[in-house]
């Protein structure tokens, strides 16, 4: 494990302030959610992208793997899309003695940042074949194992308002996303901008920033970022509070919330908020950190009731009285 000090801290700082001016040379507006990806890929993990069509989430995923040197592919998910499609497999192939044998063929899977683009439109047998890949980063065929590269991202999409043909990801694969990042329509000022930076005859190359090997350091930089009793307490206590059975639980809790985050959820606040103190260039959490983080950490992780969905609950707004409830620290 690598050691933090002073001078990194300093430097991984000013890197990702230049990853972020880079992105932003193409990308107009959407400050927060480029901010909340980086915290993503940096604390080694997933994230869900849900937006309306046309508001740059694709060109966004594809920016960011330019910028830090990442190998980037894009899937298409289609209901007629079929596990091998994603994952690779086996085809036969004349050797050197005249034969033949199976010969593994790589699908899209094996690249550092797989953009997973409209992932609700492919049939569960589908998505489930990103499960292995998204927890172990590895993937089976013909009871073959084969390892993924060395960062590995799923970044993946979906509409909110289309749902004819769409198949809704189950709770299991949507607690596999560290966040969930709601992309916000632009302002009159930033379609201005959009318009013109894409439509005119010269579109700027991106500079390549970082790579591959200094995400992987920087991840395990971000591990050694310290947190103290009182924060995780408090990291501990706002995932019990989601729950309804909680004494902690506030009353819309109780009475809208069907579950609340597991384990996994508490573990992704702790490691975003590690991530978001890095670049802010501190060697420590704070329950600030914490709220920060909080919103795309878990409204995912919230299931609302029969009574909640009728009434239409606003998760985000559940997720502010949840954290204007707990104090810091307590028991």
């Amino acid at each position: 494990m690598e050691e933090i000090n002073e001078q990194e801290l300093s430097e991984v700082k000013e890197k990702i302030e230049l990853v972020k001016k880079e992105i932003r040379r193409f990308i107009v507006g959407q400050d927060d959610v480029i901010e909340q990806l980086l915290w993503g890929i940096f604390a080694e993990g997933h994230v869900l992208l849900e937006g309306l069509p046309g508001l740059g989430k694709t060109m966004l995923v594809r920016k960011i793997s330019e910028v830090m040197d990442l190998r980037f592919s894009r899937v298409q998910f289609t209901p007629d899309l079929m596990p091998s499609d994603i994952t690779g497999t086996n085809m036969i192939q004349p050797n050197e003695n005249g034969g033949q044998s199976f010969v593994f063929h790589q699908g899209p899977l094996f690249s550092n940042i797989v953009l997973a683009d409209e992932i609700n439109r492919a049939t569960p047998k589908t998505q489930s074949a990103l499960l292995e890949a998204m927890g172990e980063k590895t993937v089976t065929v013909m009871g073959e194992m084969h390892r993924l590269p060395k960062p590995f991202f799923v970044l993946a999409t979906q509409n909110p308002i289309e749902l004819e043909g769409t198949y809704p990801l189950p709770e299991a694969q949507m607690d596999r996303f560290v966040m969930k990042i709601n992309v916000a329509y632009p302002t009159r000022e930033e379609l201005k901008e959009i318009a013109n930076r894409t439509t005119g005859s010269i579109i700027p190359p991106l500079e390549k920033i970082v790579d591959d090997s200094y995400v992987v350091h920087v991840q395990q930089l971000a591990k050694h970022i310290l947190v103290a009793d009182n924060v995780l307490d408090y990291a501990v206590n706002l995932t019990m509070a989601t729950h309804p059975d909680y004494k902690l639980a506030i009353e819309n809790v109780r009475k809208y919330v069907d579950y609340g985050s597991g384990p996994r959820g508490m573990q992704s606040l702790i490691s975003i908020a590690k991530v978001r103190a890095l670049f802010d260039g501190r060697y420590n959490v704070s329950i600030g950190d914490i709220k920060k983080v909080a919103h795309s950490v878990l409204r995912h992780r919230l299931f609302l009731n029969f009574e909640g969905e009728a009434s239409q609950i606003n998760k985000d707004e559940l997720i502010t009285e949840l954290l204007e409830s707990i104090e810091g620290g307590c028991t």
